[in-house]
């Protein structure tokens, strides 16, 4: 079994540099929301309603319901259907929700 890791750790600090996934995929969450507010902040519809939703659920970002709504009204200035979707999960989008309704009412 020694020897396994004795090879793996010829590509530099595997053993002891790592760094744990869950704070990898914690520094890319916060990196998409940073990125997601700057196209938001641009005025890209979708990017707002997906703040808003990042903000809710408190994806890349602390919790905030006062800022998912902020960006849910600045998106609804253009869209008013974004209310239908401003607290679901990051990446809910309208569509999404009128395909379970009309499977719902099938």
């Amino acid at each position: 079994m020694e020897s396994s890791s004795s090879s793996s750790s010829s590509r530099g600090t595997e053993r002891n540099g790592r760094v744990a996934l869950s704070e990898v995929v914690a520094d890319c969450v916060k990196r998409w929301f940073r990125d997601t507010l700057k196209e938001a902040k641009a005025g890209d519809i979708n990017m707002q309603v997906l703040v808003s939703q990042m903000y809710y659920n408190g994806y890349g970002v602390l919790r905030d319901a006062q800022q998912g709504r902020l960006w849910l009204t600045k998106a609804s200035r253009v869209r008013s259907s974004v209310w239908k979707i401003g607290e679901k999960r990051p990446g809910y989008n309208a569509s999404d929700s009128d395909s379970d309704e009309l499977e719902e009412d099938s």
